[in-house]
């Protein structure tokens, strides 16, 4: 799939896309793999155990679903009012604001022990919310960055399309969404091998992943012609 640089915002790239991809990827491989078998994005996951557990009597497993819940819905809030705050600024994107405060907040999970697990989860949580509310299109297609109902449910609505009308530009969009959920299952993968070697300090390759992506946005996108 080719990655190209597209005429408007760099944030609507595949090529940076990618980067904010493989990261939500890991961010959630990481809480499942090495903090409870927590989701740190999959917030329907999160509320079918919450639920389960409740019936079953057992609060403290409730409770332990139920804060990355609020969390993510806190991490959707604080983006959206950056977002309101700060998007007339110009030396620097109010989206690089918000990776700079995931690889800050992840950094620190990073650090934190096994016993504090319901906070660091917490705190992904948030940081994936965040992400997915700041980073929602990609080639001028909506999607979503951290899960991938969506992006399946869009990708296979489109092949549908393109098998009737035989557009290549919905062919493309297919791809595109298909794309970006296998770029999730890699980071996914990279996560568990990650968190596998080097344990709650493996979250801090997704900072180097978006890390990355805040170097790209200060590249001028081209003016459309």
């Amino acid at each position: 799939m080719q990655l190209d640089r597209p005429r408007g915002q760099m944030s609507d790239s595949f090529l940076m896309s990618a980067f904010i991809i493989l990261s939500g990827g890991l961010q959630d491989a990481y809480t499942y793999c090495c903090r409870d078998k927590v989701f740190a994005n999959a917030q329907t996951g999160n509320i079918v155990l919450m639920s389960t557990h409740l019936f079953a009597g057992d609060r403290a497993d409730v409770f332990r679903y139920f804060v990355p819940v609020i969390s993510f819905m806190a991490g959707i809030f604080v983006a959206e009012c950056v977002h309101r705050r700060y998007k007339c600024m110009e030396k620097v994107h109010w989206r690089q604001l918000i990776i700079l405060a995931e690889i800050v907040l992840l950094f620190f999970v990073g650090f934190l022990p096994q016993e504090v697990n319901t906070f660091a989860n917490a705190l992904v949580s948030f940081v994936c919310a965040m992400q997915v509310q700041t980073f929602r299109k990609v080639r001028g297609h909506a999607y979503a960055s951290t899960m991938c109902i969506g992006n399946m449910r869009s990708g296979t609505e489109a092949l549908c399309a393109y098998f009737h009308t035989h557009d290549r530009e919905v062919l493309k969009k297919a791809l595109t969404y298909f794309g970006v959920i296998g770029i999730f299952a890699v980071g996914a993968g990279l996560g568990s091998v990650l968190t596998a070697r080097f344990a709650e300090k493996g979250i801090w390759v997704s900072c180097l992943l978006l890390a990355v992506s805040f170097l790209m946005m200060f590249v001028r996108e081209e003016e459309k012609k």
